[in-house]
């Protein structure tokens, strides 16, 4: 049996199962609330999500809200797709283990459904982009909110958005199977120049426009965003703001 250990625990987010739990306990008590009069993004059952990936403390409560609305639907299968950070990649590469570590316990990979994806897009397995932040965050909430489902990971480097787009269709095709796309927006900018700049992001989302992203987006997975939003027109998805924040909403720094 091979696991996937994991490589930021204690740093984007906590090493401790009772202190993710107490994080995702006050989350909640914030949403449910915000959920309670706002009915109808209560009843939403999203089949795709785009999360952030930075430390809880900037990005959890937002993840959450995604999270939470995905927790709608019984899903079987999860796949979460993030860029690499540490290693140049070409192309994208599914992470070959039996299971996936998390401070909550251990999630079942799904094999089954790997062997189909790399048997159909060609897909290789590259060890050492596995290491990867963008996707580990995730993987908390998914084993909270889904302690029983298949995961996979992806991660993408040097890519086509058409390929991975490819991908992501075939998945949505199986209403059994959810699809998590990471990114984070702009980095070290003011608070106005990095709002002027995700909104660009968040136009291209909201209004399933791929050209958009080229007009200033400076996302970290832009290219899983072009991906899904490629995906989500040939599945006539249609698309929901749930949440944005910057890090001044946590740190109350603007600068």
């Amino acid at each position: 049996m091979s696991t996937r250990e994991t490589a930021v625990a204690g740093q984007f987010y906590p090493a401790s199962a009772n202190e993710i739990e107490t994080t995702l306990k006050k989350y909640n008590q914030v949403l449910d609330g915000y959920l309670q009069t706002h009915k109808e993004m209560a009843s939403l059952k999203p089949k795709a999500v785009i999360v952030p990936h930075a430390g809880y403390v900037y990005s959890g409560f937002t993840a959450n809200v995604a999270y939470k609305l995905l927790s709608h639907s019984d899903f079987k299968h999860i796949v979460v797709i993030g860029p690499s950070h540490r290693v140049y990649l070409k192309g994208t590469s599914v992470a070959m283990y039996d299971s996936y570590a998390t401070p909550l316990g251990p999630l079942k990979v799904d094999t089954s459904l790997i062997q189909t994806l790399k048997e159909k897009f060609a897909l290789n397995f590259v060890p050492e982009a596995h290491h990867e932040h963008s996707t580990e965050v995730q993987m908390p909430f998914i084993k909270h909110y889904f302690p029983n489902v298949g995961v996979i990971e992806l991660v993408y480097g040097d890519e086509k958005p058409e390929n991975l787009a490819k991908i992501i269709e075939y998945l949505l095709k199986d209403p059994q199977t959810a699809v998590v796309i990471s990114t984070d927006l702009s980095h070290f900018y003011d608070i106005h120049k990095a709002n002027q700049l995700d909104s660009i992001c968040i136009d291209a989302i909201t209004q399933l426009d791929a050209n958009v992203l080229n007009k200033g987006c400076e996302a970290c997975g832009k290219l899983g965003v072009e991906a899904m939003i490629l995906a989500a027109k040939a599945q006539s998805l249609q698309p929901k703001l749930l949440d944005y924040r910057t890090s001044a909403d946590a740190s109350g720094d603007k600068s």
